[in-house]
């Protein structure tokens, strides 16, 4: 794969920006076409067939183009931290993890460095790697460039944010959020789900779809609506995990007062309830004090 070449004009997310990258230029997703890494460790954090015992080898990428007001990587999304690295470098990184007894790669918030990944993963099976690897996504992706991934991914874990144009406007400014999610969703499916989906003896996944949605406070209607969609379209074919760790971030509510707040326990009961009514059996939730800051990652270029 050319790497400049679909770099130097990039529509690499739907914003499609056309920023020549190659040019020490930064797109929609705050970064250049170099690789930029903030922390590469063992996860225990993600669902339990991606973490198990082991944990989760998670690679967080620097940068995004979605920009959701309520990140909880705040840190690194906005493509300030993190350290340079060469793809080589990368694919280091992904033995490193291994050797750590990682089940998996984690690919954390990638989808403007696909080709630089690709890349990675080319040079790594050339030196007999063999961990499964996991596209941690917000979503927000088109299909055509998920197809670029056919072969290279085994685990798709993306989000699905939101099923309102309206909101996915005002909290991200991409009112186009649904369409593109859907989309992409579908390419996942096509590629990893349904009857590809598999275990290994340890309950790890090491091929199918999870598509995460995270229940902001006052939103449970979208939040159903999301739901409703995912299992009416896919039923079986794919894992909905259902999170309520949202962490109001300082300041989200002198912009959003609704945010300002963590969810209710009634609030999240009621999705998962619905959920479990309308026939949902492949699912997680989530238990416990979730939506606490302890539960981010800090972004120290650890493993980098």
């Amino acid at each position: 794969m050319d790497i400049r070449h679909i770099l130097n004009n990039c529509i690499l997310c739907p914003r499609k920006c056309g920023v020549d990258r190659t040019s020490g230029h930064t797109g929609a997703c705050h970064m250049t076409d170099t690789v930029r890494v903030s922390r590469a460790a063992l996860h225990m954090w993600e669902e339990p067939c991606i973490s198990g015992e082991n944990g989760s080898g998670a690679v967080f990428f620097s940068g995004c183009a979605l920009g959701c007001c309520f990140c909880q990587n705040k840190a690194i999304s906005g493509g300030k931290a993190g350290k340079d690295i060469s793809i080589s470098r990368l694919c280091n990184i992904f033995f490193e993890l291994q050797d750590k007894g990682a089940n998996n790669i984690n690919l954390v918030t990638p989808d403007h460095y696909i080709p630089q990944i690709i890349s990675a993963i080319d040079m790594a099976r050339s030196r007999n790697f063999k961990l499964p690897f996991v596209y941690n996504c917000s979503g927000y992706e088109t299909a055509e460039m998920i197809q670029l991934l056919d072969g290279y991914i085994d685990v798709y874990l993306p989000d699905f944010k939101f099923m309102s144009p309206d909101l996915s406007a005002k909290y991200s400014n991409a009112p186009d959020y649904p369409e593109h999610a859907k989309a992409s969703i579908s390419e996942m499916v096509r590629q990893c789900g349904g009857d590809q989906t598999r275990f290994d003896d340890d309950g790890i996944m090491q091929r199918g779809v999870i598509v995460r949605h995270l229940q902001l406070p006052d939103h449970l209607d979208d939040s159903k609506s999301i739901i409703t969609y995912l299992y009416n379209t896919y039923k079986d074919s794919i894992y909905i995990s259902i999170m309520n760790q949202y962490t109001p971030m300082p300041g989200i509510e002198n912009r959003f007062p609704e945010l300002g707040r963590t969810i209710t326990s009634s609030e999240y009961d009621e999705l998962v309830d619905y959920a479990i009514d309308i026939g949902v059996e492949n699912g997680f939730i989530q238990e416990g004090e979730t939506a606490k800051e302890s539960f981010i990652p800090a972004f120290d270029n650890e493993g980098v």
